[in-house]
């Protein structure tokens, strides 16, 4: 079998790998222990990149005619290639905060969303909030809005009760000015049910008095009237004029 038909299937796996990677890093790995270079794999498989070392040759053949063809100049020595088709930025981000440790792992250059970035790029594209980070960012940016309109309306709805409640003092004093107007209304009820009744006194004064002088009169014309029938009218006069005040 030739060498080529051996290569093939390699090949076709880097192909597979990268056909719908959002982002493809070049890294050189020499200089990492075997401990540290367990770690880095696990770091990154747990940040949901594919951490693989394919020989040059292979991987120049995977990528030509792809978006990641540009790498095909950094292909050179040993190199390890960091793949992810969910976060574009948690390769270079992995392998950039595990470097810090680890000053030996050297990231060369990498393709993040069809565009080429070299080694001082990628560091760039390092500083990049993970996915999660920038879905919590937008969300938050989303929410920070409706927050802010959700405390307008509460101060709104504030305001309006603190305006119903001065307003209420207003509203009771109308009942107070009716109160008032009604008290003045039944003592000028009262003033003028008083007049009535004072005039009524008066005029009940005149009629009684009145009435008694005809009385009286019409008793002396009687009583004068019987006098002169019995002839004795003159001494009985005098007697009953004393006793009569006609100033009534």
């Amino acid at each position: 079998m030739a060498k080529v038909e051996l290569k093939q299937p390699i090949v076709q796996e880097i192909s597979e790998t990268i056909k719908d990677a959002q982002s493809l890093v070049v890294v050189d790995y020499r200089g990492l222990t075997v401990a540290e270079d367990t770690q880095l794999r696990k770091n990154l498989r747990e940040a949901g990149v594919t951490y693989k070392v394919y020989k040059n040759t292979l991987v120049n053949r995977a990528i030509e005619g792809t978006e990641f063809e540009s790498l095909k100049d950094v292909l050179e020595g040993p190199n390890a290639f960091a793949v992810s088709t969910e976060d574009a930025t948690a390769p270079a981000r992995v392998l950039a905060e595990f470097a810090k440790k680890a000053p030996s792992l050297e990231i060369k250059a990498g393709v993040v969303e069809g565009t080429y970035y070299d080694a001082e790029g990628m560091k760039q594209i390092a500083s990049v909030p993970s996915r999660e980070v920038l879905l919590s960012k937008l969300l938050g940016s989303l929410q920070s809005p409706i927050t802010n309109l959700t405390r307008v309306l509460n101060q709104i709805a504030e305001n309006g009760g603190a305006v119903a409640t001065e307003a209420a003092p207003a509203e009771e004093k109308k009942p107070a000015k009716k109160a008032e107007e009604k008290k003045a209304e039944k003592k000028e009820k009262q003033d003028k049910l008083k007049e009535a009744q004072q005039t009524s006194d008066d005029d009940d004064t005149i009629t009684i008095s009145a009435g008694s002088i005809e009385e009286l009169i019409k008793k002396i014309n009687d009583y004068t009237f019987s006098m002169k029938s019995d002839n004795v009218q003159t001494e009985a006069e005098l007697q009953l004029g004393q006793h009569i005040d006609f100033r009534g």
